[in-house]
C-alpha cells in the first residue's frame, strides 16, 4: 500500500528559531565611483587650505604628488583638498560642485555587466 504524504499547509508550524538561517552567496560583483566635478571660487583660500592640510597630512599629500620643495598647483591643491574633505567642507574652503555623477557597475559571474549613470548635470539642448 501507497504512503500517504500529507499536505504542507497541515504540517505543524516549527518555530523561527529552529529553522536554520544560512547565507546566500550570489556571486554579484557591484561597484560604486562618485564623480564630482570641482570649480574653484576663491583660489587663494583653496591654496592656503591645501598647505595646511599638506602639512597635516603629509603622507596623502605625497600619494597626490606634493612634495614640501615644490609650491602646489592650484589643481593639485584641488585635488588634496577633496581628496580629504566632504563637498560641504570644500564649500566653505573656496570650492563647489559644479557637477555630480555616480557611476554604478553590476555583475554576475555569468552576465556581462551593466552600467548605470545618475547625474545632476543639465541635459544637452
Amino acid at each position: 500500500m501507497p504512503r500517504r504524504l500529507t499536505h504542507p499547509s497541515l504540517l505543524p508550524v516549527l518555530p523561527e528559531q529552529e529553522i536554520p538561517r544560512r547565507p546566500l552567496g550570489l556571486g554579484v560583483h557591484v561597484q560604486r565611483i562618485q564623480i564630482d566635478d570641482l570649480v574653484v571660487t576663491d583660489h587663494r583660500q583653496v591654496l592656503a587650505h591645501a598647505r595646511t592640510a599638506a602639512r597635516q597630512d603629509p603622507e596623502t599629500a605625497a600619494l597626490l604628488g606634493h612634495r614640501p620643495s615644490v609650491p602646489l598647483t592650484l589643481q593639485a591643491a584641488a585635488a588634496l583638498l577633496a581628496a580629504l574633505h566632504t563637498p560641504d567642507e570644500l564649500t566653505e574652503m573656496g570650492m563647489r560642485t559644479a557637477r555630480h555623477l555616480t557611476r554604478t557597475t553590476a555583475a554576475t559571474q555569468h552576465r556581462a555587466a551593466v552600467v548605470l549613470e545618475l547625474s545632476d548635470a543639465p541635459d544637452p539642448v
